[in-house]
């Protein structure tokens, strides 16, 4: 099963990446989260299966 992550700027999507682990999408979104916060403007993060259900989720102001 593959797993997308989906970056979002204040003004709708950034950016997807597919993996095929979960486990491996979810440490690559929380390890760049404030990377990508600080250098593109990110406001949150999403990890979602190809069902489109989300397995994680986190966001900053």
């Amino acid at each position: 099963m593959a797993y997308t992550v989906i970056w979002y700027g204040r003004q709708g999507i950034v950016d997807k990446l597919t993996f095929d682990a979960e486990k491996t999408a979810k440490d690559y979104a929380i390890s760049m989260f404030p990377t990508r916060k600080g250098d593109e403007g990110i406001v949150s993060v999403e990890v979602r299966k190809d069902n489109g259900t989300v397995v994680f989720s986190h966001a900053e102001n």
